[in-house]
């Protein structure tokens, strides 16, 4: 071996000890940034111990007491719902003033939590691709027939069906229609609500 393919043969050594050392600085980098480490850009991190969702938003029971955007309800009733293999919960909440409202639950791990208020004075009824309501264009985007379970004052019976036409529209905006049992259409209008807007306080243990 000569002494310019020696040094050759150096310069490479040199050149991948340095692509190595890079690539082991890069994935420390990205590693500290990764669930575990410190919070993404855009993303608030949580302590489970105390967060916005202590108790679980797939554990609210009547009883409960929630706060929403800063507002104190009660649940006062839960309904179950199953289709398929595919299942959510509805919370009816009550804030003193008589409004019917209630907040869905929706999903796994990290559910999908929408406030809902009844529109009673809707005049539109469901099954056309697009829907106009209080200023709004509203595009569907799923229908069905679901089994439910109901307890607590929720004036449904314990168990029975129910039918529905769920719309969106920008910004997190839902629209739904549902007819239990043998009822007629019940309008409401949705918004989409970020985990940190809510705050779960289960009600003290009996005993």
């Amino acid at each position: 071996m000569n002494g310019s393919v020696a040094i050759l043969l150096a310069a490479a050594v040199v050149v991948l000890a340095v692509a190595v050392l890079a690539i082991v600085v890069l994935v420390r980098r990205r590693s500290a940034t990764t669930p575990g480490g410190a919070a993404t850009a855009g993303k608030r991190p949580r302590d489970q111990a105390a967060g916005p969702l202590r108790g679980g938003p797939l554990g609210v029971t009547p009883g409960d007491r929630l706060e929403i955007r800063g507002l104190p309800y009660a649940v006062c009733g839960t309904i179950r719902l199953v289709e398929g293999d595919w299942s959510w919960a509805q919370h009816l909440l009550d804030d003193g003033s008589g409004a019917r409202r209630w907040m869905s639950v929706e999903g796994g791990e990290e559910p999908e939590l929408v406030l809902w208020a009844a529109e009673p004075g809707a005049t539109v009824t469901p099954g056309a691709p697009t829907i106009d309501l209080a200023g709004r264009r509203y595009t569907w985007a799923e229908s069905g027939q679901a089994r439910y379970t109901a307890i607590g004052e929720t004036g449904l019976p314990p168990t029975g069906t129910v039918r529905y036409h769920d719309y969106q529209a920008a910004g997190g905006a839902r629209l739904s229609f549902e007819a239990y049992g043998e009822q007629g259409w019940g309008v409401a209008r949705g918004d989409r609500l970020d985990p940190a807007e809510v705050t779960i306080r289960p009600r003290p243990a009996a005993g």
